[in-house]
């Protein structure tokens, strides 16, 4: 139990730790949502806050609204690109009713910017030749035609302002699934697909020749981009929100897709597509500045990434071995245990680390407690296998020698059921280095970062740079754990190709 708390205590220092990193107070948090145009709107809040004296951190491409909003709230993030149709149709669609949307803003401690000067609405696209060979030219077209296959941004699937309330509105016979949006052009692209969800600004409506569909129910609603903040902040940094008002009203439609025409199809850095806007727009001279703490090095993903799955590793190691140890000798709490150790296996891990966020923020706090969570299962399975599964012959002799409980569990049990033991670690070890990529979905960096910028700018260069290392690391992490092996288990248990 010792063990135990010990890795517990270890758990919540190396998460506060991280934690403080990313204080509000110490810094201007700035974020936005995954996808290419939030993450453009938002390294010119980056580079706009940096002109001040204020020290500013760029969370980029955090997943989705959920994640993004909640992290507001909580005071993790202090100002994000948001859409007046998101807030009042899906997150504040409650609490609107009879009120302004400044008013319900204001009731959680959040404020608003004017309108940035665009309107991002969501629609529906085709491939210009199906559709004219279909005759389709609106929504309502679709209900003759239950055969075609429909595909919604994995966010809009559920959300009330998307596939749901639309299939109701029009009546629509088919059954959508969920995508990921740049996936999904891809899809729609090679006739995978024949309908999708898009952006109005998006960039790839011209550059795939799409028949945008006729709302001719007039489902969607405007979305115009507006920057939220936390009302302290306009107290504690008044100069930073004074900076990046400077947008308001400074983006139109046409400017927009512009803008993600040129990291989008171009393959333009969003730093610099942001940089060369601010410039010629609005006479910004700011530098690379902040903007380059973004572009990380693969040494550098490979540190963030190293920590998350060492201090997650360790820390499973020190509570699931005892926990393993406590079911070995307690069979009824061993159910228990081993069954709880399962069921969080089965919890997405995006599911979780949202969940996580309101106690321990954005970043690595999260991940870390996430994949501790995770890794724990094989340990504690593994140290419970090798315990029970010692001879009795055994245990028997260890008795006759005198040795009391406590001695026989060192000297005997665990050397025994050590094999065993080790490889529920390289299993929880393999398993964090793979789930720690969905680490940077809040903010937690790693080689996800690289794979997700690479997944939406559809770069496989991008994509490469953090799965390559990312398998490496892996192999290398059972190489390091293999050569502990050898240290810690008798020549005579191990097995044949470890000896």
């Amino acid at each position: 139990m010792t063990a135990a708390r010990a890795g517990a205590l270890a758990l919540l220092v190396a998460a506060g730790a991280c934690r403080g990193k990313n204080d509000p107070g110490r810094a201007v948090v700035v974020a936005s949502k995954g996808f290419t145009e939030g993450v453009i709107l938002g390294q010119m809040v980056v580079e706009l806050a940096a002109s001040t004296p204020a020290n500013v951190e760029y969370k980029a491409q955090l997943g989705g609204t959920e994640v993004v909003f909640h992290a507001l709230e909580a005071g993790a993030v202090d100002v994000y690109p948001e859409y007046t149709g998101t807030l009042t149709q899906e997150i504040l669609r409650k609490e609107v009713a009879g009120r302004s949307l400044e008013e319900v803003l204001a009731d959680r401690g959040l404020r608003r910017s004017r309108g940035l000067g665009f309107d991002n609405s969501y629609a529906l696209a085709m491939k210009e030749a199906r559709a004219a060979a279909l005759g389709i030219d609106k929504i309502s077209d679709l209900v003759a035609h239950p055969e075609l296959r429909l595909v919604f941004s994995n966010e809009v699937m559920s959300r009330a302002d998307g596939w749901p309330g639309l299939h109701a509105r029009y009546a629509l016979p088919q059954e959508a699934r969920g995508m990921d949006h740049d996936l999904a052009y891809r899809a729609l692209a090679s006739d995978g697909v024949d309908v999708m969800d898009v952006y109005t600004t998006d960039a790839e409506i011209r550059a795939y020749g799409l028949r945008v569909l006729k709302d001719d129910r007039q489902f969607f609603t405007r979305y115009d981009a507006i920057l939220v903040y936390r009302a302290d902040l306009e107290a504690r940094r008044p100069d930073v929100v004074a900076s990046f008002k400077r947008l308001e009203g400074r983006i139109d439609n046409a400017t927009m897709i512009g803008l993600n025409a040129r990291a989008k199809l171009d393959h333009v850095s969003e730093g610099a597509v942001a940089r060369d806007f601010l410039t010629a727009q609005i006479g910004f001279a700011g530098g690379a500045g902040p903007s380059q703490r973004v572009l990380a090095s693969i040494a550098g993903r490979a540190a963030e990434h190293g920590a998350l799955v060492g201090l997650s590793l360790f820390a499973a190691i020190a509570v699931a071995v005892p926990l393993g140890i406590v079911a070995a000798r307690r069979p009824r709490i061993g159910r228990v245990v081993v069954g709880a150790a399962g069921l969080l296996q089965t919890v997405p891990s995006l599911a979780l680390l949202v969940l996580l966020i309101p106690l321990l923020g954005i970043g690595s706090p999260p991940a870390i407690a996430a994949l501790f969570l995770y890794g724990l299962l094989p340990i504690v399975r593994n140290t419970h296998a090798g315990l029970v599964g010692i001879p009795e012959s055994l245990r028997l002799s260890a008795r006759a020698l005198g040795l009391p409980p406590r001695a026989r569990l060192r000297l005997v049990e665990l050397p025994l059921a050590m094999p065993l033991i080790v490889a529920g670690i390289k299993t929880s070890a393999v398993i964090a280095v793979g789930t720690a990529t969905v680490g940077a979905l809040v903010g937690a960096g790693g080689f996800g970062q690289p794979i997700l910028t690479g997944i939406r700018l559809d770069d496989f260069g991008l994509i490469l740079q953090g799965a390559v290392p990312a398998a490496v690391m892996a192999i290398g992490l059972e190489a390091l754990l293999g050569a502990v092996e050898r240290r810690v288990v008798p020549r005579g248990l191990r097995a044949r190709g470890n000896a």
